[in-house]
């Protein structure tokens, strides 16, 4: 069976700290016999996004020449794992919050882009970040075929049903989520972020494995405080590995994508769906699309 490994870890400003400490655990994990690895979202760097500066979009990088991405290819292939790598993704003059998947042995399978861009107090990604105009993205690894949205794709259940209705047995999350800042109103949002996803899991029958950076980062005063509580949970929505606040390292889980498809199929969700009731889904307002 495969066996998933999801990373949770702090970040600092400095790009080859964070990036030996992401392979670190990548080797560690695949020591452990890990088979897909999962590590937080934009891990380069801190969370640039709490404020609007030019300066941040230097962080941005082409695909092509890209200054980490084949050392983390290079490490797929060595090690045999399934890696999706966050990234921020310059192309001409677009910018985007993306994510390079790398097949067992190295191969490049594509790009998703990020498709939901927040903006908010603390999280101003809509400055940064063009929406990813790739479309959902599933790929068939040689471990599982695995779909993967970024941090506030997860809130969206359109997103995780289009994943599986392509076919994903497991759907993966790297994300940069933590405290709101008083004029967001301060409330605390991770018992929230995690029943949305888990939600995911139980109304499509599939694994899931959420990954989170920790700690609080300060940039020019302003700070953030990122809460964990990476998990991974099973096809019918139980937690089968969580880490608290302040925890660093990997969660593991063995994962029976057959008996998940076997139990999918008798439960009927899929069977049972209705798509010629769903017009207003494609909508903004809620109305009917007109022919």
């Amino acid at each position: 069976m495969p066996k998933l490994a999801v990373v949770q870890m702090r970040m600092s400003q400095k790009l080859e700290s964070n990036l030996e400490r992401a392979e670190r655990f990548v080797r560690a994990a695949a020591q452990s016999g890990a088979h897909i690895v999962l590590l937080p979202e934009l891990f380069a760097s801190l969370y640039f996004c709490q404020l609007e500066r030019e300066e941040f979009f230097s962080l941005a990088s082409p695909v092509e020449g890209h200054p980490f991405l084949p050392r983390f290819q290079a490490l797929a292939q060595e090690l045999n794992i399934v890696l999706p790598i966050s990234f921020f993704e310059r192309s001409g003059q677009a910018y985007y919050n993306s994510l390079a998947m790398f097949d067992a042995g190295g191969a490049f399978l594509g790009v998703y882009r990020k498709s939901h861009i927040p903006d908010g107090p603390g999280y101003e990604e809509k400055y940064y970040f063009n929406p990813g105009e790739t479309g959902f993205k599933v790929w068939n690894t040689q471990f599982g075929t695995v779909g993967v949205g970024i941090c506030w794709d997860q809130w969206y259940p359109e997103a995780a049903r289009i994943m599986a209705l392509l076919g994903a047995d497991l759907l993966l999350y790297p994300t940069a989520i933590g405290s709101e800042p008083e004029e967001a109103g301060g409330i605390d949002t991770r018992e929230m972020w995690q029943r949305a996803m888990i939600g995911h899991a139980v109304c499509n029958s599939v694994y899931l494995g959420a990954a989170n950076r920790i700690g609080t980062e300060d940039i020019e005063g302003t700070q953030q405080t990122f809460y964990g509580h990476s998990f991974i949970c099973d096809y019918t929505g139980s937690k089968v590995a969580e880490f608290a606040s302040l925890e660093e390292g990997i969660l593991y889980a063995e994962m029976d994508f057959e008996k998940a498809r076997r139990f999918r199929a008798g439960f009927g969700f899929f069977r049972d769906r209705r798509p010629d009731l769903y017009g207003p889904i494609l909508t903004l307002d809620g109305r009917t699309r007109r022919p």
